[in-house]
C-alpha cells in the first residue's frame, strides 16, 4: 500500500497580481480618454462612422466619444448633451471599478465576486432599450447625439 502526500498547499497571489488586472483595465480606460482628448470625436470621421448612424438612427452608445471628450473638457452640459445614458452611468462604472480595486487591494473575503441579481440586468436591458426608442422617436429627439 502506497500512500501519497497530499498537493501542496495554494499560495494566494500576492497584492500586485490582485490588482493587476483592474489597474490594467483602468490604464486602458485611462489612455482611451486621454486619445478622446486629444483627437476631438466633433470632427466628421475623425474616428471613424458609426454603422447604426450610417443606418439613420441611433444606437444607446452614439454620442459616447464625444460625450467622453466633452467630460475630459470640463463641459458637462455638452456631454449630457451628446449621451445623457454616459454621463449618468460614469460614475457608476468608476465607483465599481474602484470597489474592485479596494477588494483587490484587501484581499481575501473582500474578493468575492460582486453578485448582479437577475432583475437589475433584466432592467438594465430595458433602459437601454427605452433609451435607444426614445431618443430615436420625435418627442425624445433632445435625446439623440
Amino acid at each position: 500500500m502506497t500512500v501519497t502526500a497530499p498537493p501542496p498547499p495554494l499560495t494566494q497571489p500576492g497584492r500586485l497580481q490582485r490588482l493587476a488586472l483592474p489597474l490594467a483595465a483602468g490604464a486602458v480606460a485611462a489612455l482611451g480618454t486621454v486619445a478622446l482628448h486629444v483627437r476631438d470625436p466633433h470632427a466628421s470621421g475623425s474616428w471613424g462612422y458609426c454603422p447604426t448612424a450610417l443606418l439613420g438612427f441611433s444606437c444607446p452608445f452614439c454620442g459616447s466619444l464625444r460625450a467622453v471628450n466633452d467630460l475630459t473638457h470640463l463641459d458637462l452640459a455638452a456631454a449630457a448633451s451628446s449621451n445623457l445614458l454616459l454621463v449618468v452611468a460614469a460614475p457608476l462604472v468608476v465607483a465599481f471599478w474602484a470597489r474592485r480595486v479596494t477588494a483587490c487591494w484587501r484581499g481575501g473575503a473582500a474578493m468575492a465576486p460582486l453578485a448582479v441579481p437577475r432583475p437589475l440586468w433584466l432592467g438594465l436591458v430595458v433602459l437601454l432599450v427605452v433609451f435607444t426608442a426614445a431618443r430615436n422617436l420625435p418627442w425624445g429627439a433632445w435625446l439623440a447625439p
